[in-house]
């Protein structure tokens, strides 16, 4: 076997300091308004040009223009911190809060502000080595914890739905996008036609997160040319881009070195092959995974050290499953964290056949397929592109079996590996090799052990899913909604109905216009989004209810659109707070100890697209923030801003939620940021919406069945205050009968109004399959009882007699002696 050099990482600050050119004045950036002008029609729409090859350099071309991560003005920052929390709080916490705010705005806040300004200058983001600290310092397992999924659509071919030829058709697609990338042939982003950043994509091929003693590491090997298959948690490897990042192997190659790989993992009964699926300690907590990784690489006589290289250095992994799971929320489950199950004492499930530290493209038997990501270098949306142009270029492909002429998605292709001299491959090995570990009897206790805390934690989290298939975007639209925004009151208003009070709401915004841009967090809950929720539970006429959803809705329209300007709250008031940490580190361990900062909760929350890391591990190196001139109060001192219970509480969600896909993803989602919360991923697409939804043992199928009734009752209230009948699949071509009979020749026949009869007998289904089965929960039942209460005290007031008689009236059933 060829050696694999993988470098270990240099320090995250390094890696940081030497990623981007050293920024000193935003204003010395071009606008970002004008720089869609560098770009052709071309290469602004690659598939018109039908395999035209494209000049290289496109993707990271307008990096370099990009506007710096603006840090928000204190005071505005601690308005909206206000704003968020106020329908979340009491009056006296309301107070509570103002006084902490007023006195950090007057106090320690201009200090702080001020350090953190100075602390930007000349990087590419103020809060970036925040964020990636946040991530990397984070104990506990990523499996269930921060990993995210997608579940793609199957493929449209049925004879293309074997597990072998699907992966081999993901496979090549997948190497065709390394490919783009690597030549920067790939366009970039765009959002309303200016270029978003994309760093991220950089880093999403052959990176492995490395645990070490002092947190984790983003390591990557630039140069990488082989994958890693997994299959019944046996480990192989071979080579699949050659020096020039072009294929070396067709997709029938890659078909039939998967087919080898199944037909050597069946060899061994599946409970001996997990007795050494050494993938399992990926889901150890990272200390315990990072002392693991010693033990495999002290001694130098062994295998083990290579072969974790092999797969730390590999451009991705490919998870060939056996499973074939039936429903939509067991595949989710299988996509995020695997199966659980235990045979004769053995672990067999497919959770053993993952490697969580690197991007893994998962294929079950019925050739379903799905991506888990690492999430600490990229987010969600990087994904999803990855994700889509994978998915369309195996559709592209065939279609090009089909008809010569269809259109590429790609640029440039790589030449056809079947057409070219083997020896200019370079140094490659195209055969699979199975990586052979050295089972140490340490290793093999560390393995069970693993693998029965990863039993436990898998049977502690419940997924459901919901494809409603009611009305979609379409829909949504027509009504004059912002559809993300008409969801997110669905998760309040479900919410609500079960449990009659708001809670802490979290949405990702994106924040890729700007260099480098992660996300800001949306806090959906807001004083309109309150009082929607309570309208929509009480006895109000349909009007009312649609008039207070318009105005939540356009209430978290803008706070959305401010967020994805960077000028949220909670990345801004997060920064503040680890420049305060790092002043009190300073100051010495022993003064961090004595006032608890170990009590801090992250703002940094997950899903982000997911999501925060556990919000209490946040740890700094105090090594990438100059020293500053001190706090005019000392640091030690905790600013009643981070000890006030608003803090807290903002950064306790209890729905986590996240908008990420499109048509070529079935399902998207991520597991429960805190053990009473719920983590809620779905998908808005033209006529139906696809939820994905998490919890430790909450009432997960209750809750997405509210959604749905909710979806159902908003309809219905929409249809009843719309004038005239609008039908969400109905098209502009019936507006042409619309028109004056004289316009246009009379009709022979009777006309048949197809739409208008759908619409029809929907309006005229019962009330009840909106919101039935909640009890006094149901709309306007609450209200009606306490009202009906009320009027039976107005009834026949006693007289001043009648009151004396029963002042001492008994309660309850007098009991005869002999009853006892």
């Amino acid at each position: 076997m060829p050696v694999r050099t993988f470098t270990m990482p240099k320090s995250l600050n390094e890696s940081l300091a030497n990623s981007q050119p050293p920024i000193s004045d935003v204003d010395q950036r071009p606008s970002n308004e004008n720089t869609q002008d560098s770009f052709t029609q071309e290469q602004k729409a690659p598939l018109a040009n039908h395999g035209v090859t494209e000049k290289p350099g496109i993707t990271f071309a307008a990096q370099d223009k990009l506007p710096k991560l603006p840090i928000p003005e204190l005071d505005k920052t601690l308005k909206n911190y206000r704003d968020v929390l106020k329908p979340l709080q009491s009056k006296r916490e309301q107070d509570e809060t103002a006084a902490a705010a007023y006195e950090f705005l007057k106090g320690e806040g201009a200090e702080l502000q001020a350090r953190l300004k100075k602390y930007a200058t000349g990087k590419t983001s103020y809060i970036e080595q925040f964020w990636y600290d946040s991530y990397l310092n984070f104990d506990n397992p990523v499996v269930l914890n921060l990993n995210p999924f997608f579940l793609l659509e199957d493929d449209p071919t049925p004879a293309r739905s074997d597990q072998v030829t699907r992966a081999a058709s993901l496979v090549i697609s997948a190497l065709c996008f390394v490919r783009a990338v690597r030549k920067e042939e790939l366009p970039p982003d765009t959002l309303r036609g200016q270029p978003l950043d994309m760093y991220q994509y950089s880093r999403l091929f052959g990176t492995a997160r490395v645990p070490t003693e002092n947190g984790c590491q983003i390591a990557q090997d630039s140069g990488a040319k082989h994958i890693v298959v997994l299959c019944k948690g046996q480990m192989y490897w071979f080579d699949v881009l050659d020096d020039n990042a072009d294929l070396i192997m067709s997709e029938k190659d890659m078909a039939i070195n998967l087919q080898v790989v199944v037909d050597d993992a069946q060899e061994i009964p599946i409970q001996e092959a997990a007795k050494g699926a050494l993938g399992v300690l990926s889901t150890e907590n990272r200390k315990i995974w990072s002392g693991l990784r010693d033990v495999l690489s002290r001694d130098e006589d062994s295998n083990n050290a290579e072969c974790l290289a092999t797969v730390d250095s590999a451009l991705f992994v490919l998870c060939l499953d056996y499973v074939e799971p039936a429903t939509s929320a067991a595949l989710c489950g299988n996509m995020l964290c695997g199966t659980n199950e235990v045979v004769k004492g053995v672990q067999v499930g497919t959770c053993t056949n993952r490697w969580y530290d690197k991007l893994q493209i998962i294929v079950c038997k019925n050739g379903s397929a799905g991506i888990n990501f690492e999430h600490t270098g990229v987010d969600g949306h990087t994904v999803l592109r990855f994700a889509s142009d994978v998915y369309t270029d195996t559709i592209l492909r065939f279609a090009k079996s089909i008809n010569g002429l269809a259109p590429s998605l790609w640029a440039s292709n790589s030449p056809d590996p079947s057409k070219r001299d083997p020896e200019s491959f370079g140094n490659v090995s195209t055969t699979p090799h199975k990586l052979e570990w050295d089972m140490t009897p340490e290793l093999s206790t560390a393995l069970r052990f693993a693998e029965t805390r990863l039993a436990d934690l898998i049977q502690q989290n419940e997924f459901q899913t919901l494809e409603f298939k009611g009305y979609g975007k379409n829909f949504m639209t027509a009504m004059g909604f912002s559809p993300d925004a008409f969801v997110q009151m669905a998760f309040q208003g479900a919410y609500y109905g079960l449990y009659g009070r708001c809670e802490n709401t979290y949405e990702p915004a994106m924040t890729k216009a700007f260099l480098h841009g992660r996300t800001e967090a949306i806090r959906t809950v807001s004083t309109d989004s309150s009082d929607f929720v309570r309208t929509f539970w009480a006895d109000h006429p349909a009007p009312k209810k649609i008039e207070a959803l318009r105005k939540a809705c356009q209430t978290h329209t803008a706070r959305t659109k401010e967020c994805a300007k960077a000028l949220g709250q909670d990345r801004h008031l997060y920064a503040l707070y680890c420049v305060w940490q790092r002043a009190l580190d300073e100051e010495g361990a022993e003064a961090a100890s004595s006032n608890g900062t170990d009590e801090y909760s992250s703002p940094v929350d997950a899903g982000s697209e997911m999501g925060s890391p556990n919000r209490n591990s946040v740890s700094a190196e105090n090594d990438s923030v100059s020293p500053s001139p001190h706090l005019k109060q000392s640091p030690q001192h905790m600013p009643a801003l981070f000890s006030d219970s608003g803090w807290e509480k903002i950064n306790n969600t209890i729905l986590s939620t996240s908008n990420c896909g499109n048509p070529s993803l079935r399902q998207f989602g991520f597991g429960p940021t805190s053990g009473d919360g719920f983590g809620v991923g779905y998908i808005i697409k033209d006529d139906s919406v696809s939820i994905c939804a998490s919890s430790k043992h909450r009432q997960t199928k209750r809750f997405v069945d509210a959604i749905e009734a909710y979806f159902l009752e908003v309809r219905r209230l929409l249809r009843s205050t719309q004038h005239k009948s609008t039908s969400p699949k109905a098209s502009r071509a019936r507006e042409v009968d619309e028109r004056p009979e004289s316009s246009h020749k009379k009709s022979k026949g009777r006309v048949i109004k197809g739409e208008e009869s759908v619409v029809d007998e929907l309006k005229e289904e019962s009330d009840d399959d909106g919101l039935g089965g909640y009890g006094f929960f149901d709309a306007g039942m609450l209200l009606q009882a306490i009202k009906a209460s009320q009027e039976e005290k107005e009834k026949d007031r006693p007289s001043e007699k009648e009151k004396a008689m029963h002042q001492r009236r008994a309660v309850g059933k007098k009991l005869r002696l002999n009853d006892y």
